[in-house]
């Protein structure tokens, strides 16, 4: 699972004012804890967060206070633009063995059936996965070439990754593709003009 390097800046809490002026100065706050380790306050360059990988499953090897450790981007809170991000939350991974985390999906393949003229919809864009935080990828990748006309993909029918286990609702539709709406309007067609010479 790829990894990034981000050095981080101690903060003291509670002071209006500076939390004013470092976030002028291009600073954003992160509030870093984890399962029995101290709660940890420090600060990310707004040019540093901005670099994090989108799209994608990764950790952040944060260095704060001259000692380096690995956390899970945990939480983003944003302002009420709704697009200008004002506080992190990171994960301190140091005593944890499994983690459940979302890892997002990457169709690969043209499906049968969008080559017999029906069309590929994915419903679900990412997986909710349990692993230890070395075992994490960075994406699932479905292949989806053999899903034919009308059919449907599970999470059922997805082999996770070697050391992880998807905790979505195998029931779950992951991906489908649709008749053709042209096929679908000449069906409904003749089955009314059966009933009628039915009747």
């Amino acid at each position: 699972m790829r990894r990034v390097k981000v050095k981080l800046l101690p903060r003291k809490p509670g002071r209006k004012s500076e939390l004013k002026r470092k976030r002028r100065e291009g600073w954003l706050p992160v509030e870093i804890y984890g399962k029995g380790v101290e709660n940890k306050h420090a600060w990310i360059s707004v040019k540093d967060f901005a670099a994090l990988p989108h799209g994608e499953a990764f950790l952040i090897e944060g260095e704060l206070e001259g000692k380096t450790k690995v956390y899970l981007l945990k939480d983003i809170q944003f302002g009420w633009l709704g697009n200008n991000p004002i506080h992190i939350d990171f994960y301190d991974l140091s005593n944890v063995k499994e983690i459940e985390v979302e890892v997002p999906i990457e169709f690969v393949g043209t499906p049968e059936g969008v080559q017999a003229g029906g069309t590929f919809e994915p419903v679900i864009h990412t997986f909710t996965i349990k692993a230890s935080p070395t075992n994490i990828p960075e994406k699932i990748v479905v292949d989806v070439s053999k899903l034919g006309l009308g059919e449907a993909l599970h999470v059922r029918d997805i082999q996770p990754p070697e050391g992880c286990v998807i905790l979505d609702n195998p029931e779950e539709t992951v991906a489908v593709v649709y008749e053709p709406e042209e096929a679908s309007v000449e069906e409904e067609a003749g089955a009314e003009g059966t009933e009628e010479q039915q009747s």
